[in-house]
């Protein structure tokens, strides 16, 4: 049994809308919206596929150059014309691509994703609360596209780079994405979680999307085990993506991790992402979202349906 996600807590997509449209074209709150995502579609036939977790990259040679700081330099393009591609291959709905970190706060090619994927594709974007200026650049990329950007992220995932946690400048961040309508989108190493669970006590009616099932092999059991424990905050949502492999360190299977998250935070909560890069083909795409699937087996038809694309879909304004 899924738990629903009580009324109280308003989410990313309903506030863009009041934001930049007024009212939804559906005509209905959000938080309602996750509380009762099944009924918004008459079988499971017809909920939409979402997938939440994506990179594009423009590629070495590309007119949009990669930022002077950034961590990596992927060498070959994954480019937006190749996803949408790739989506009607493999039957993907609509997709959001995480803005990646060699761009860093320059969003010039996500923009130009956006433009390339009009009503099927939104996007993440990446801002530094320890960088002057670079939050001051939210809002322009927001109001420049109205209802596209639906979550700022931050990444805890190596002791140099850091945000500065406890301190005014990441509420200034938080806060910022907040008063736009935007959720936040955290990706971190379990030991890392303690920073941010101040953030989402007081900024309650902000949701907070958990990348990577909290990368629960980044961490011992007992670390993973305070992120399983955000579910008791009604405004997280786990999302099922980059599936570790058995096969490496710390060689631990993944299955009963996914059974403990969907048993705390249920099908309302919960989204799925990833299967696209430079390689993709339609029928790699399409396996990587069955082999989600498989690891939802312990879940109604339903249920695996909201988790692959009905909870994203209502909570990030696709339908």
């Amino acid at each position: 049994m899924t738990k629903s996600v009580p009324r109280a807590t308003a989410f990313p997509g309903d506030r863009l809308s009041r934001r930049h449209l007024i009212q939804s074209a559906i005509g209905i709150s959000a938080t309602s919206v996750l509380a009762s995502a099944a009924s918004a579609f008459p079988d499971e036939s017809s909920v939409p596929v979402v997938d939440t977790h994506l990179h594009c990259f423009g590629g070495a040679n590309s007119k949009f150059p990669y930022h002077a700081k950034a961590p990596y330099r992927p060498e070959a393009a994954a480019t937006p014309e190749h996803l949408l591609m790739c989506m009607k291959d493999a039957g993907v709905d609509y997709s959001i691509v995480v803005h990646p970190e060699p761009y860093q706060d320059d969003h010039r090619y996500l923009e130009h994703c956006l433009r390339v994927g009009g009503k099927k594709v939104k996007g993440t974007c990446l801002f530094f609360a320890d960088r002057p200026g670079s939050v001051d650049g939210m809002a322009g990329l927001v109001n420049r596209n109205p209802g596209q950007i639906i979550a700022a992220r931050v990444h805890a995932y190596a002791p140099g780079r850091l945000p500065p946690f406890g301190s005014n400048e990441i509420r200034n961040l938080w806060k910022t994405a907040t008063d736009l309508g935007l959720a936040m989108q955290i990706h971190f190493e379990p030991r890392y979680a303690s920073g941010f669970e101040p953030l989402i006590k007081e900024f309650s009616n902000t949701t907070v999307i958990i990348d990577h099932l909290g990368r629960p092999m980044q961490g011992t059991v007992k670390e993973h085990d305070v992120v399983v424990r955000w579910s008791r905050f009604p405004n997280t949502v786990m999302k099922v993506s980059a599936l570790p492999d058995q096969n490496k360190y710390p060689h631990r299977d993944v299955r009963p991790v996914i059974r403990k998250l969907t048993e705390a935070f249920g099908a309302d909560r919960m989204i799925y992402g990833g299967g696209f890069n430079a390689k993709a083909t339609g029928e790699s795409y399409r396996e990587y979202r069955n082999q989600v699937g498989r690891l939802l087996a312990h879940l109604s038809a339903a249920d695996r349906a909201k988790v692959l694309g009905g909870t994203a879909a209502r909570l990030f304004g696709f339908v």
